[in-house]
């Protein structure tokens, strides 16, 4: 029996901790086998195996941000290389369209609430590696605007039109796949504060999954009850899909524990996740 959380992220996306507070948590709770699955970046990947324990297991991954068919997801990338070239040349290609993003987002804050960030704001949000609404609105919560990132993105930002900047769910598996990697659809039934979307539409939407090369669901999910689970597991097992797992852990900004797996707050063994056969 292993403690196990494939769905984690550090402060190299939207996370609140540093790669190296994440590891010292991640022994704290006594996982042996995580994955860092930071949105559209591999950079924590690269720095966390500084601090690798040798008892615990690491799949190098990332979450790419993905729309075609009418489909909005995320992929969630297992146990990719994160120096393949495919894959940094299309995280490249969605830094440089989240810029221009960031870039629309300062300037309608700037002109519709007069909110104004001073120039050690703007280089740390153009030092990210992935900036998305999250560090705005976290900007917006130290001036004392809004009490929660949350309530700061709804009454700030969302209101706010910008170009879509998703890859599309083709490429985000071909690179996967290239970098050797194994592709899963995150929270395949809606992520976190998404209304969960019902089991016909969801199974209209996995086949035009597969058809586009996806190789596994993610079924255990923090915001997500027995029923719920259980549904994605007939469903993985029925199209000989991979089974994975994960919290979904975003420190300070989300209000998710770390190796929680389900709602119910009921322990999963990792020898319930298929995925990790082919990891281990």
């Amino acid at each position: 029996m292993a403690k196990v959380d494939l769905h984690l992220h550090s402060d190299f996306s939207d996370g609140s901790d540093s790669v190296e507070v994440l590891i010292k948590k991640i022994i704290k709770a006594n996982i042996k086998i995580f994955a860092l699955t930071d949105h559209d970046t591999v950079e924590g990947v690269k720095q966390i195996i500084k601090f690798l324990p040798a008892d615990i297991k690491f799949l190098p991954s990332t979450e790419l941000t993905c729309e075609s068919n009418n489909i909005k997801c995320h992929i969630l990338g297992y146990n990719c290389n994160p120096n393949s070239q495919i894959l940094l040349d299309l995280i490249e290609k969605g830094k440089k369209l989240r810029r221009k993003k960031l870039e629309v987002r300062i300037n309608y804050l700037k002109e519709t609430w007069g909110i104004i960030f001073e120039q050690k704001e703007l280089d740390w949000l153009y030092s990210r590696a992935s900036v998305v609404k999250t560090h705005l609105a976290n900007l917006i919560v130290k001036r004392g605007l809004a009490p929660n990132n949350v309530s700061a993105m709804k009454k700030y930002l969302d209101d706010c039109k910008v170009k879509n900047t998703k890859f599309s769910i083709e490429e985000a598996i071909f690179a996967i796949k290239e970098s050797g990697g194994i592709p899963v659809w995150a929270h395949p039934l809606g992520g976190e504060g998404e209304v969960h979307i019902g089991g016909e539409i969801f199974l209209k939407n996995l086949e035009t999954m597969k058809t586009l090369g996806i190789k596994g669901l993610e079924c255990y999910y923090s915001r997500y009850n027995f029923d719920e689970i259980n549904f994605l597991i007939n469903c993985a097992n029925s199209n000989n899909l991979l089974i994975s797992g994960g919290s979904d852990y975003h420190g300070k900004n989300k209000d998710i524990p770390l190796a929680k797996l389900n709602c119910e707050n009921i322990f999963i063994d990792s020898e319930k996740l298929t995925i990790l056969d082919f990891q281990i």
